[in-house]
């Protein structure tokens, strides 16, 4: 089973137990739940119940162990050094093409494989779209340990890891855990932007740029749009100061079979500005969007983070700060969008004060 999850591609393998609930872990997050830091993602509160345990009805009867698997995106930094300006706003996973499909169908194919190791053996395949505390399984899993920053992080491999999981009815002997290897570090505390990691593990989800950016479907509060920056859609902050990213910087291994490395840069990143994205039309952005992550974060959503970011770092268009002004303008007098006209006309007043 291992040798065949590596050969689908994935990094890292771990079991664990699947018929064991995660007390402690779900004890975490009811109360992230409890203190409201999940914001606006009310679905993570809606099916909280079904996220303790995974050997029922709602992911799968008689689950007797759960199959980990990490798949990295990172790049090395000569690659990453070519990527398009715009491509460099957005998050390392999502600069390419949408990952769940490929991730999806390599751990169906892993599903379908482990089924076949026993008579009437069933088996589940799982991404983040299910819900599962997948971080809190994977450490279970012995395939990494959560960091300060509450990612998993995969020893030899880091933190710029996508994780899914395959849960079988197979009883499958079980990785020990690994033990928390931060020690006194708190880089990732230091350098979030917004100040989101309140504590070690813990999140305020609504203070974290990933979710200003991407979850968030109104205004920005004010207060945290300059702290925003340059980034577009998603942050690698806390992960980009880790020492265990550090350690592996380098260029991924060609997996067989591989055409196209799905973590590059997609090519309509190259011709498109943040004004692009600013003035976008709904068909545009749905040509823009198109098999990309970035779909997640809505039409208004990324015109507005756009707009913003315009503002922290001045505009990227061709005729220059006259041009990104009337990009600017334009939006701010649309009656289309309040969300966007409001980003539009805060980005206008910090540029005119020189930022």
């Amino acid at each position: 089973m291992r040798e065949k999850a590596r050969a689908l591609g994935f990094d890292a393998v771990g079991i664990a137990r699947a018929d064991e609930p995660l007390t402690a872990d779900f004890e975490h997050y009811e109360r992230f739940l409890d203190r409201g830091m999940h914001g606006e993602m009310r679905y993570l509160a809606e099916d909280r119940l079904v996220r303790r345990r995974l050997d029922t009805e709602a992911i799968l009867d008689g689950a007797r162990s759960v199959v980990c698997v990490a798949r990295r995106y990172d790049r090395s930094q000569e690659e990453e050094a070519n990527d398009p300006p715009l491509a460099r706003r957005i998050a390392r996973y999502a600069r390419g093409r949408d990952y769940h499909n490929g991730v999806r169908k390599k751990l169906r194919q892993l599903a379908a494989f482990i089924r076949t190791l026993g008579e009437g053996v069933n088996a589940r395949p799982l991404i983040d779209d299910a819900p599962v505390l997948e971080r809190a399984w994977a450490a279970r899993a012995g395939l990494g340990f959560v960091g300060k920053n509450g990612l998993l992080i995969v020893p030899g491999q880091g933190s710029f890891v996508l994780l899914g999981e395959v849960v079988t009815t197979l009883p499958l002997e079980p990785n020990e855990t690994i033990p928390d290897r931060c020690g006194s570090c708190t880089l990732c505390i230091e350098e979030c932007p917004t100040e989101a990691i309140i504590a070690p593990r813990v999140l305020d989800a609504k203070r974290c740029i990933s979710y200003l950016t991407i979850e968030l479907r109104g205004s920005m509060p004010e207060e945290l749009r300059e702290k925003v920056g340059g980034n577009l859609f998603g942050c690698d902050d806390c992960q980009t100061v880790c020492p265990y990213n550090k350690d592996t910087e380098h260029k991924r291994e060609a997996r067989a079979g591989a055409k196209v490395d799905v973590f590059s840069p997609h090519p309509r990143w190259a011709g498109t500005s943040l004004g692009d994205l600013v003035g976008a039309s709904s068909a545009e952005f749905a040509v823009l969007s198109e098999g990309s992550p970035l779909h997640r974060a809505t039409h208004a959503g990324l015109a507005r983070n756009a707009a913003i970011v315009m503002g922290n770092v001045g505009g990227d268009e061709p005729g220059g700060p006259e041009a990104s002004n009337a990009v600017l303008e334009k939006a701010a007098n649309s009656p289309e969008n309040e969300v966007v006209r409001d980003a539009a006309s805060w980005a206008l007043a910090r540029m005119s004060k020189g930022r």
